[in-house]
């Protein structure tokens, strides 16, 4: 409960210091989760295509996206690929949210060398314990 104005203004700061990630992905269902998880701790934004990532970034800056490797029209790779080639973006830390678990594709994706990759799969705590542990570094 806020008691004086100390109080909102320290709470003002503390929601102005949250780290802005963007999440991208086609699945509406997976992108409401993740964003509920996140809510919390971080300022989220969520779009459901890498063309909406694009024109959003162009508008806005984040400290982290959160990209589905496999998306329709344009895939995670093409939007880290147009990402990494525009000055404005090319700085912006990548974390590839992926499906597939096996040895070829988890070395595709890490052959685009994005700052790393969450299955799908993860559950909430180990998703906010592994953005803490990347933003702390």
């Amino acid at each position: 409960m806020i008691k004086s104005s100390d109080d909102f203004d320290s709470l003002v700061e503390m929601e102005n210091s949250k780290k802005q990630i963007l999440i991208v992905d086609d699945d509406p269902q997976y992108l409401g989760l993740v964003r509920n998880w996140l809510k919390d701790t971080y300022k989220i934004s969520a779009v459901n295509s890498g063309l909406q990532a694009i024109k959003y970034l162009g508008m806005n800056k984040v400290d982290l996206i959160l990209l589905d490797y496999e998306m329709p029209i344009t895939s995670g790779p093409q939007v880290l690929e147009m990402l990494r080639s525009d000055d404005e973006t090319k700085s912006i830390p990548v974390i590839f949210l992926t499906g597939k678990s096996d040895k070829d594709s988890v070395l595709e994706v890490m052959a685009l060398k994005p700052q790393g990759y969450f299955l799908k799969t993860i559950q909430r705590e180990e998703l906010l314990e592994r953005l803490s542990d990347f933003f702390m570094s």
